[in-house]
């Protein structure tokens, strides 16, 4: 912890430090733009992405390049090699929420509340040479006046990301490793994610090895998630009670789409379910194909999961789907409907578990209000977007939401059961109503705003639960 500590002092007096050399280089530079004014540039400026550490900013050791304030610190030049740089960069996100009773209202501790959630990441971006990269990235998440705080609230100063990566031509393709704590995601990010939805962020600690080769990758991945504390800062670790570990393939043009898969094991010591307990072997089969026709789009993937939790075996499966189809006409319509399934347990104390385990959702995927978790359900949601603008984004969406089985719960996000639903009432849960508005402010600045109410079925309400609200607004900066 002392390591690490260190190291995040460090990191913050090298970019202080280097303030100082930004403001000296801005003010040389309108000699440099007008040098180059009257030169054809067709180098671009990067855009800010969503993992940082896939950004190229080399771009702007050509002088053509248009500047902006602290470039200088975007493009640092290491030793005089062309192909060697640091680049340093941060994301601020804000959020105020307001949620009005969460589980329903049947929680003991729920209650409407309002807070604000903050997460702050800076990093540090280094290419020695043509092939190796070092990327480290600080992340400091924070929950101000929320009543219950969770693990995905709250994460005072950590480490958030620390890799080391060896990018080169092998054969007829091309070579990846990475070796560290990192981020992964996996296609829609149904079931493995990073987590951008709460506050706090998914990593691993992990070796990935990929081959790529024309239309083919195969992926090899052994990771330890992290496990989030929020006592003091740098105190995040993870160990070998929960582990997520396989080998995964994609292939592009196959038929009308592409094509991909993974089998992975996931280990979890002391795992708790309505209908069993212990240590938790999962053994996870997952198929996508995605792609488009014509102005239909689609997204269809099935996992299946078997193993153990204690004594009892696993069998478990789920489906989600998107489709859409976008019409040529003002704002770009586009009408989807999103068909999701999950198992449940079925037959209490028969020896099986059968209840779904989303693994490392987003929350995104449903509504950032959590009030849909992926586990004994069927849900589909019919939605409508459009985009007035190409910096404007509406969507407007209905879902209708059963259990698979009455004789289990009803999950909210995080596998949190909704109190006494378990082997009470009919298959019907309820239904909820969704708008968002993404407003692109600037090219690194985007605004949004989202507000969900879902009206519950009467299993719920003879409960004594309530309908419940949600409204998020949200900015997002990156630097």
């Amino acid at each position: 912890m002392q390591v690490a500590a260190h190291i995040g002092i460090a990191v913050a007096g090298l970019a202080l430090g280097l303030c100082q050399y930004a403001r000296a280089d801005n003010e040389a530079q309108p000699s440099q733009q007008e040098a180059g004014a009257t030169q054809t540039c067709d180098a671009k400026r990067p855009v800010v992405m969503f993992n940082r550490w896939q950004e190229d900013w080399s771009v702007l050791r050509d002088p053509c390049v248009p500047r902006k304030p602290l470039d200088s610190l975007k493009y640092i030049p290491l030793g005089g090699d062309p192909d060697s740089w640091l680049s340093l960069g941060a994301n601020l996100r804000e959020r105020l929420e307001v949620s009005d009773t969460p589980l329903f209202g049947l929680s003991p501790v729920a209650k409407s509340d309002t807070w604000l959630i903050q997460r702050i990441q800076v990093h540090a971006d280094a290419q020695l040479g043509p092939y190796l990269q070092f990327f480290a990235q600080l992340e400091d998440a924070r929950a101000f006046g929320k009543d219950t705080v969770g693990p995905t609230d709250k994460n005072p100063l950590d480490l958030e990301q620390a890799f080391a990566a060896w990018v080169s031509p092998a054969g007829p393709g091309t070579f990846k490793l990475r070796v560290g704590r990192q981020e992964m995601a996996f296609d829609l990010q149904r079931f493995v994610s990073v987590r951008d939805g709460p506050n706090v962020r998914q990593a691993y600690d992990a070796v990935w090895a990929d081959y790529e080769y024309e239309k083919w990758r195969f992926i090899g991945y052994a990771t330890r998630p992290v496990q989030y504390r929020d006592v003091v800062a740098f105190d995040d670790a993870s160990n070998r009670h929960l582990t997520f570990s396989g080998v995964r393939f994609e292939r592009q043009g196959v038929g009308v789409g592409d094509l991909s898969g993974y089998y992975s094991l996931y280990t979890r010591a002391g795992a708790q379910f309505l209908d069993a307990k212990g240590d938790e072997h999962r053994n996870v089969f997952d198929l996508r194909y995605t792609g488009k026709i014509a102005a239909a789009d689609y997204d269809v993937e099935s996992m299946y999961q078997t193993g153990h939790v204690g004594a009892s075996t696993i069998d478990a499966w789920a489906v989600g789907s998107l489709f859409g189809y976008t019409l040529n006409s003002p704002w770009t319509p586009r009408f989807g409907v999103q068909i999701d399934a999950a198992s449940g347990d079925r037959h209490p104390n028969d020896g099986r578990v059968e209840t779904f385990n989303p693994l490392f959702p987003n929350g995104y995927y449903f509504t950032l209000a959590g009030y849909t978790g992926y586990a004994n359900l069927f849900h589909v949601k019919p939605s409508l977007t459009l985009k007035p603008s190409s910096k404007l984004s509406l969507l407007f969406a209905v879902a209708f939401q059963w259990r698979m089985t009455t004789n289990d719960a009803i999950y909210q996000q995080g596998n949190a059961v909704v109190p006494g639903t378990a082997g009470h009432g009919t298959r019907w849960t309820g239904s909820y109503a969704q708008i968002r508005a993404e407003w692109t402010v600037a090219a690194n600045l985007i605004a949004s705003v989202e507000a969900v109410r879902f009206q519950v079925g009467n299993s719920i309400r003879e409960l004594g639960g309530s309908n419940s609200d949600y409204v998020g607004v949200e900015l997002k900066y990156g630097w």
